[in-house]
C-alpha cells in the first residue's frame, strides 16, 4: 500500500489529517540507544501548523507519544510505536466538496485508484502524514549521530524568483532557525517572508527550491544498481507531499560544464582520500565517497488557493470552486524538518545495512 520505507531500520506510517491520529511504527532501531525526546518534539514542533503568520493557521500541538520499545528511556530492539493525536480537525471546511475534485490535489487520482476516497481534508495525500516521518527520522537522526556522528542540516534555497546565497560547509541549525521562512541568508529571508504574505492576501500560492547538506556520512553507504544512495534519497523526496524534483550535488548546473570541470578530482588529506570539489554531491557511483551529501528538492506552489477554478464533480458536471480551510500558501518553510527527516531515514537504513556488508 506503499506506506512503508526501509530495509533494516524500517518505518510504516498510519493515519488520515482529519482522523483521530497520525504516526508511525518504527522497526529495526538498535536497542540501547538513549531517546532524547525532547530532540524528537522539538522536529516535530519545527513541522507543526500554526507556528507563524506565513503558515496555516491549524493548531495543532503535535505532542508525542510513545507506546512502545522504550523501557527506561532507552529503545529495546522491539517495534517502536510512535502515536500523534489531531486536536485541531475540522472536516466540516471540506463537506462542501465531498464530490468536486480539487485541483491538483489527489482527490481524483485516490478515487481512481481505490474507488473511494476520505473527503475529510487531503487523507493519506495530506501534508500532516509527515507527522510520522518526521517523528520516525528523529530517531533516525539520533542513530546517525550516536554511530557516525552525522549531521542533517536542510534550508530554504528559494521561493519564486528570490534567491538565496548559503555556505552549506559552515551552516549551522540556529542560522537557518533565526527567522520564519528557514532561509540563513537573512537578506533573502526577508524577501522571501514578503513575498509569501503577498501571495496569500492574493488567495494564492508559490513554491521554491530546498536545499541539504548531510556531514560526516562515511564512505560505502549505497548498493550498486537498483538501490544507489541517491536513487533512494530522490524516492524518498519526490514521496513528499508537493515535491516535483530532486537534485543531487550540483544536478542540472552540471549540463552546461565539460566533464574536465565537473570531475572531483582526488587528494590525500592526512591517511584520508578525499575530493578537491564536491560536484557530485559526495555520491559516486550510487555510494557515499566520504563528502558531504547535498541535493536540492523542488516544491510547488500549495494546491489550495483561494481563487475560483474550474473543476468537475464525481458525477462529471463541470463547477466553479473556490476553496475553503486552513492552508500553507508556501510549503517550504515546514517542509525543511520533512526533507532532514526523510534524509534521515535513508542514511540511517544504509548506514545499518553498510554494517553488515563487511567482516
Amino acid at each position: 500500500m506503499g506506506s512503508q520505507t526501509g530495509r533494516i531500520f524500517r518505518v510504516t506510517t498510519f493515519g488520515e489529517s482529519h482522523g483521530g491520529a497520525v504516526g508511525a511504527i518504527v522497526e529495526g532501531c538498535p536497542a540501547g540507544l538513549q531517546l532524547n525526546l525532547a530532540e524528537i518534539q522539538k522536529d516535530l514542533n519545527r513541522r507543526r501548523p500554526g507556528q507563524s503568520s506565513i503558515s496555516t493557521q491549524r493548531k495543532e500541538p503535535d505532542q508525542l507519544k510513545i507506546l512502545s520499545g522504550l523501557f527506561e528511556g532507552k529503545t529495546l530492539g522491539s517495534p517502536l510505536c510512535l502515536l500523534v493525536e489531531n486536536k485541531d480537525a475540522d472536516p466540516s471546511a471540506y463537506a462542501p466538496f465531498k464530490e468536486i475534485y480539487r485541483p491538483s490535489h489527489a482527490d481524483f487520482t485516490t478515487e481512481a485508484k481505490f474507488g473511494l476516497r476520505n473527503w475529510q481534508g487531503g487523507g493519506r495525500a495530506s501534508a500532516r502524514e509527515t507527522v510520522g516521518r518526521v517523528a520516525a527520522g528523529a530517531i533516525a537522526k539520533q542513530v546517525l549521530h550516536h554511530v557516525a556522528g552525522i549531521e542533517i542540516l536542510a534550508w530554504v534555497d528559494r521561493v519564486g524568483e528570490i534567491q538565496a546565497h548559503v555556505d552549506s560547509q559552515n551552516l549551522k541549525a540556529e542560522d537557518t532557525e533565526a527567522n520564519p521562512v528557514r532561509c540563513p541568508d537573512s537578506k533573502a529571508a526577508a524577501q522571501m517572508e514578503a513575498l509569501i504574505k503577498s501571495v496569500r492576501s492574493e488567495g494564492d500560492s508559490i513554491g521554491g527550491i530546498l536545499r541539504c547538506v548531510a556531514r560526516n556520512v562515511p564512505a560505502g553507504l549505497g548498493d550498486p544498481v537498483f538501490d544507489k544512495l541517491e536513487a533512494d534519497l530522490a524516492k524518498a523526496m519526490l514521496s513528499l507531499p508537493a515535491a516535483k524534483g530532486f537534485e543531487s550535488g550540483l544536478g542540472y548546473d552540471s549540463v552546461g560544464m565539460r566533464g574536465s570541470e565537473h570531475n572531483d578530482a582526488f587528494r590525500m588529506d592526512g591517511d584520508t582520500v578525499v575530493t578537491q570539489t564536491n560536484h557530485s554531491g559526495g555520491i559516486q557511483g550510487g555510494i557515499s565517497n566520504g563528502m558531504p551529501i547535498e541535493f536540492s528538492v523542488v516544491f510547488k506552489p500549495t494546491a489550495t488557493i483561494f481563487k475560483a477554478q474550474d473543476s468537475v464533480t464525481n458525477e462529471g458536471e463541470e463547477v466553479l470552486l473556490k476553496a475553503r480551510g486552513r492552508h500553507d500558501p508556501c510549503v517550504l518553510p515546514r517542509a525543511v524538518p520533512i526533507v532532514e527527516a526523510a534524509a534521515a531515514l535513508v542514511l540511517c537504513d544504509h548506514l545499518l545495512r553498510q554494517r553488515a556488508a563487511q567482516l
